[in-house]
């Protein structure tokens, strides 16, 4: 999100071939060098559409947090310094709610769980497991994927422990994460024009139901901040 000392983001008018460009020469050149050279570059072509699209969503999803582009290296064999897309996320519970981000690839879109530390974990495979309340997340599920929504998220190759394989929402069960993206690709007649905000906001909207289900079990049902 921009800092109060941050001028307010402008109208959304879709993203420009420079933000494309600027992460297909960023692939090439990770380099502090590189990022300080095309610094207004970025700020311009990538982070203030990013921040004017979330804010004409806001009044729907709720504010959003627009990731920083610098990479923690710590533990990581990889020490390129910059990350090669840009991502913005919209809560709507712990770890869980909206997403969209721009890389050389183009926009994506999506929504779920992306994490859930193991009290959440075991609500949720609750709920997956419960005869009825189940059946709802299949069919909320299945109705994303013939939308054409990619199901994704960590998942175990066995069945988690306390569960049978013959499950039959094993499938679920064995998810750690749960989430689905959309690619819109790199088009300027799609991605670079104003009515993008609404393609996102239905991209959204489609998955409400699902995001809002997953989103009330994971909360702690007293209400205690998560870890």
């Amino acid at each position: 999100m921009s800092s109060p000392t941050s001028p307010e983001p402008g109208p959304f008018t879709g993203f420009p071939e420079a933000a494309l460009d600027f992460y297909d020469d960023l692939e090439v050149d990770n380099t502090r060098s590189f990022w300080l050279s095309h610094k207004e570059q970025y700020d311009a072509s990538v982070r203030a559409p990013v921040l004017a699209l979330t804010a004409a969503l806001e009044d729907e999803f709720g504010a959003a947090k627009v990731f920083r582009p610098y990479r923690d290296v710590r533990f990581r064999t990889d020490k390129t310094p910059y990350k090669t897309h840009q991502g913005a996320f919209v809560a709507a519970g712990p770890s869980c709610g909206w997403y969209v981000q721009v890389s050389a690839r183009g926009v994506r879109t999506g929504a779920g769980f992306y994490r859930a530390d193991p009290p959440a974990l075991a609500r949720y495979r609750a709920y997956a497991a419960d005869p009825d309340t189940g059946p709802l997340l299949a069919e909320l599920v299945a109705a994303a994927e013939a939308d054409g929504w990619e199901l994704a998220g960590d998942r175990l190759k066995t069945a988690p422990r306390g569960f049978d394989a013959a499950h039959p929402r094993i499938a679920l069960l064995r998810h750690r994460s749960l989430s689905f993206g959309r690619d819109h690709g790199f088009e300027p007649s799609v991605i670079g024009v104003p009515a993008f905000a609404e393609t996102v906001r239905r991209d959204w909207r489609s998955l409400r139901p699902l995001v809002e289900a997953l989103a009330e079990v994971l909360d702690d049902p007293f209400g205690a901040e998560p870890a």
